[in-house]
Parts: structure tokens; C-alpha cells; sequence
């Protein structure tokens, strides 16, 4: 089976997971309001990618994958809003046929206020850890003052033949759950409502405009411009799409505006999307062939370079690589490493680039292991992201000669040796009483000065768990980053009692 990303979230930028394997999901959410009850709601989106997950059988000719997920809305310490259930993809008749994405949506209805929405995900065939995500909502809707819900990207619309949860105003909406538009879409669908309009312009006419503008510039782009006219009421629904088959590659904003009869501007919204199209030229890559990027040719390196982007990427640009990695199109790849530190350093791209690419052809070389790319490693991953450590302590059969007193939780002080027993353990040693040693699996601590100019002192610890050279992240103290509680527990393979602090623990303490 096919792995590819981990779970990436959209729109509001949130990271599910750094891993380059497992379940690949994409989310976002949006807010509305309904005027008949004064009352606000959320909706979320999940679009899973099947082929990312695991499949069960459930018939003599039937598998199927199946999430857990479970949804939860804070305010301060109060649960507002909680849910957790199972998610079952559509049933197929062959492990051929798991190439297709199936939708997720929940409706649930909230006051106006500042929130923390919590997403967790499971792929519950696979039995893999759960991915969470937590993100700021505001909720703005007095049901006085006119005000526009969010901005919603749309893959379909059609008439609503039986109401269902798509449903909306009449027509069945399907969400286009990604900011991301590859070259074969050719339309932008967008979707959303005016609230209380009536109380600044009466029932008379009002006009919604939809145009894409260059997000770095702020450039109104005047072949996309769309307009409809509208009157006023509660609740105004609008739905339009807009060509955008001609937008060469780059990042743009889908940008709505409601002007009164007097051209006055009344309300605007701004919703960010990416667009790849290489067939068509742009004067921010048009002449992306004579820089640095285009002198790669071999399209395999050049996706191990794409690929290696992740680390410092945001989550929209993790998604445009995925996207240029799965399928063949040697420009396309070439323009994005271009654009991509172009945006970073505009003087001096090619500097910037080369600065990172020592770090990526170090990692390959140091951290690589059968199968798996020195990129794709947790400390191929770690160096990436933050550099080369500042301090190192590499341990291959670390021996503590600190022992716990029997039935005593505190330990008495006395030397630490080194150990050539390649971890063996006699069978008559006495873990726990004073006749016993503690012996770890291979480990290596990497401390770091300080990480993003705020955090200082910070210690990754990685662990060969099974001997064999393949170092995983057990824990770190920088933000963001595993914590694993008892992890000292583990690396002494359950010699230690349970909330103990060994030597280990002191060297993560001290950050050597």
C-alpha cells in the first residue's frame, strides 16, 4: 500500500503530524450564522486520501478503512462542545480501487466568542498513534451590525433533490477541502452569506464582487473579476466561481467585496489559496529556467530536494510538494524550489537555498538507513528544521552504576562506566536493589543553545530502540515537539521505577 504526508490541515495553517508516513487528511473548518435564531455555527470539513490508510476486509468481497475522530471546542477550562466517533470510508470491492479521497462533515452551533477547536485522528485499522491538532476560532455574529461568514471553497454545487447535510439555500454544496489548485482545475467555486445587509442598504440592490489578487502585491487581477447583483435581507447566500485557467503559479487571495449603489464599500474578506500551473507562464517564474532551480534536471534528485522542504515549509506549501512529488513534471518542480526561497530571501534565493542544501546533503549522508531517507529520519528531521546541534553526546552501551536501594525510590551517587556488553544483561542482575546496574539502549542527547531566537536550552533525546541503528525521537523539551513523560522508563527497558530520574535523565536535565 501507498504511504505518502501525514495528516496535513489547511487554511489556518495546522500541522497534524511531521511524519512522512501514515494517514494523509486534509481539514478546515467554517463559520456562519443563522438570522431566524440569532445563533452561530461551525463546520468542519475532513477530506481523507483512502490510499493512506489501512483497509480491513468486512465481506467476502469487501474491505473498507475506517478513522476515529473525535472533535472537541473549548473556552478557557469549559468544554463547549464534544464529539468522538468512528469514520467509515465507502466500501470497495478490491484493494485496487483505493484511489479516491471521501468527505467528513459536522455541523454544531456555538455562541459568539474566542475558542480553541481540537482535532484528534486515528487510523483505527492501522492501530496508529493519534494525531491532534488545536487552533484559535473567533465567532464575531451580534445579529445587529452586517457581517460575512467565511469565505468557503467549493468542488461542486448542485440542486438540492433531498435535504442532507450538504444542503444550503437550495443547493447541495459540496466543500473543496484543500487551499491548493493543481492545472486540471480550471474554475474557483467560492460560496458565502451576508448577514443583516438590510439594515444598511434596506431591500434596495447591492453588488458582490469576487477577484483574485496577487497576495505579495496586493494586484487586482482584472480578468478574474466577477459580479452578481443582490438585494438586501437578513441573509443574502452567494455562490459564484471564477477562471482561473490562465493564473500562472504562485500564491494568491480570493478577495470579496459588497458595495452600496454609490460604489461605497461596505464589507470585504480575504481567503489565501496556491495555485500550480506550469503550462502557463507568469512573470514571477517565467524566467525561472536561467536560475539555480533549473539547473536541476534529474527529475528523482529533484524531488528528494522538494521533498526535504518539509521541515521549514508551511502546511500549504507541505501540500503543493506532495502533490508535485506524486506525479511526473520536471518545470512545475523546478518553479516551486525557485519560488519557494525566492519568497524567503528575494535577494539572494540561490544563497538561501544552497545554505539549507548543505543541511539536506548532510543529513542524507549522516542519518540515511535501508529504505528510508536520511530526510525522512526523526533526526534528519530535527537538523533540517534547526540546524546542526550545538552539543552532541552519543551513547552506544551506557552503563549507570547508580542503583536504586531494594524497596528505596532516590538514588545514591557513585561513578558512571562505560559497558562492552552491547547491552547484554546478565540473568542474576537485580534491577532495582543494590546489587544492580542500569543499563540503556543506545541513545544520543543533542542540546541546542537556542532554537527560534526564544527558546533556549533545548535537548532532543533519540533512541535506537531495537539495536539496529535507526535512531527515533523519544522526547524533547522544545515547544512543539514530543514529551513523552516516563521516557527515561523506556530507554532502561522498564529498570527503572516508574516517574524515577536515572543518570539520563540528569544528562537531559543539564543538556550534557
Amino acid at each position: 500500500m501507498r504511504k505518502t504526508l501525514a495528516i496535513i490541515s489547511l487554511f489556518f495553517v495546522l500541522a497534524m503530524a511531521q511524519a512522512q508516513e501514515g494517514m494523509r487528511a486534509l481539514f478546515s473548518y467554517s463559520t456562519f450564522y443563522l438570522s431566524q435564531n440569532q445563533s452561530p455555527y461551525v463546520e468542519t470539513y475532513l477530506s481523507f486520501d483512502a490510499w493512506t490508510m489501512q483497509f480491513e476486509q468486512v465481506g467476502e468481497s469487501a474491505w473498507r478503512a475506517t478513522a476515529e475522530v473525535s472533535i472537541v471546542l473549548r473556552q478557557g477550562d469549559s468544554v463547549c462542545y464534544f464529539k468522538k466517533y468512528e469514520l467509515n470510508s465507502p466500501t470497495v470491492a478490491s484493494l485496487d480501487a483505493m484511489d479516491f479521497n471521501f468527505l467528513d462533515l459536522q455541523r454544531f452551533s456555538v455562541r459568539s466568542g474566542i475558542y480553541d477547536l481540537e482535532i484528534t485522528l486515528r487510523d483505527k485499522v492501522a492501530d496508529g498513534e493519534p494525531s491532534v491538532v488545536s487552533e484559535k476560532v473567533i465567532i464575531n455574529y451580534d445579529g445587529t451590525h452586517p457581517a460575512l461568514s467565511s469565505l468557503q471553497f467549493i468542488s461542486s454545487a448542485k440542486p438540492t433533490e433531498r435535504e442532507n447535510i450538504l444542503s444550503r439555500n437550495g443547493y447541495d454544496f459540496e466543500p473543496y477541502v484543500s487551499d491548493y489548485y493543481p492545472e486540471q482545475v480550471e474554475r474557483l467555486n467560492y460560496y458565502y452569506e451576508v448577514y443583516n445587509i438590510d439594515r444598511e442598504v434596506g431591500s434596495k440592490a447591492f453588488l458582490a464582487m469576487a477577484y483574485v489578487e496577487q497576495y505579495e502585491t496586493g494586484q487586482r487581477l482584472e480578468n478574474t473579476v466577477s459580479a452578481v447583483r443582490k438585494y438586501g435581507a437578513a441573509t443574502v447566500p452567494v455562490y459564484g466561481t471564477l477562471d482561473i485557467a490562465e493564473l500562472p503559479s504562485g500564491n494568491y487571495n480570493l478577495v470579496v467585496e459588497l458595495r452600496n449603489s454609490g460604489n461605497q464599500l461596505m464589507l470585504y474578506k480575504k481567503m489565501p489559496f496556491f495555485r500550480s500551473n506550469p503550462g502557463v507562464k507568469g512573470v514571477e517564474i517565467s524566467d525561472f529556467a536561467a536560475t539555480f532551480a533549473g539547473a536541476y534536471t534529474d527529475e528523482q534528485q529533484l524531488d528528494i530536494y522538494l521533498e526535504a522542504l518539509y521541515p521549514v515549509a508551511s502546511e500549504r506549501e507541505k501540500l503543493v510538494v506532495a502533490d508535485l512529488i506524486r506525479r511526473p513534471g520536471l518545470e512545475g518542480k523546478q518553479a516551486f524550489l525557485y519560488t519557494f526561497w525566492q519568497k524567503r530571501d528575494a535577494l539572494n534565493p540561490e544563497g538561501a537555498w544552497l545554505k539549507y542544501k548543505e543541511r539536506v546533503d548532510y543529513v542524507q549522508a549522516t542519518f540515511s538507513y535501508p529504505l528510508t531517507k536520511g530526510i525522512n529520519t526523526d533526526r534528519g528531521r530535527v537538523y533540517l528544521q534547526y540546524g546542526p546541534p550545538d552539543f552532541v553526546r552519543d551513547e552506544k552501551n551506557f552503563v549507570s552504576t547508580r542503583h536504586l536501594g531494594k524497596g528505596s525510590n532516590a538514588y545514591q551517587h557513585s561513578d558512571m562506566v562505560q559497558s562492552s556488553t552491547q547491552g547484554y544483561v546478565p540473568d542474576e542482575m537485580n534491577y532495582g536493589n543494590s546489587r544492580g546496574h542500569i543499563y540503556y539502549l543506545p541513545y544520543q542527547l543533542w542540546r541546542y543553545n537556542m532554537l527560534n531566537g526564544t527558546d533556549n536550552n533545548r535537548v532532543f533525546l533519540f533512541w535506537d530502540e531495537h539495536r539496529s541503528g535507526y535512531y527515533k525521537l523519544l522526547t524533547s523539551n522544545a515547544r512543539g515537539e514530543v514529551q513523552e513523560p516516563d521516557w527515561e522508563r523506556r530507554l532502561s527497558r522498564q529498570q527503572l521505577s516508574e516517574g524515577t530520574t536515572g543518570d539520563v535523565g540528569e544528562q537531559f536535565n543539564r543538556g550534557y
